[in-house]
């Protein structure tokens, strides 16, 4: 995989980053997020949050990303969510949450 490849909307990062958000719109509709009175209990959410971190976590492990990769990971993914319909605060909530994750664990490492 050469280094412009990074730069592609189908290069394994944003895949990846697309089906993540795809996993969590299947557990957090975005039309819940659009009803205030029907969004999931903060332990829910919280549980969603962390799968997903988890994941990201695995993926950045096993795929070795560096700034750029996680870059392109969190506009990606950023993108989707706003994309299936989130509200701003949510997108901005779960890329943070996802992105710092991702780079707390790779500093630990």
């Amino acid at each position: 995989m050469g280094l412009f490849s990074t730069f592609t909307s189908d290069s394994p990062v944003a895949v990846f980053a697309k089906s993540l958000a795809h996993d969590i719109g299947k557990r957090y509709p975005p039309a819940l997020d659009q009803q205030p009175g029907k969004r999931p209990s903060v332990n829910r959410l919280t549980r969603i949050m962390e799968d997903a971190c988890k994941k990201a976590v695995t993926y950045q492990t096993e795929h070795h990303l560096g700034w750029l990769g996680k870059a392109k990971f969190g506009n990606s993914f950023r993108w989707e969510l706003a994309e299936m319909g989130y509200q701003k605060d949510f997108v901005d909530f779960a890329t943070e949450a996802v992105v710092v994750h991702m780079s707390r664990k790779s500093i630990n490492a």
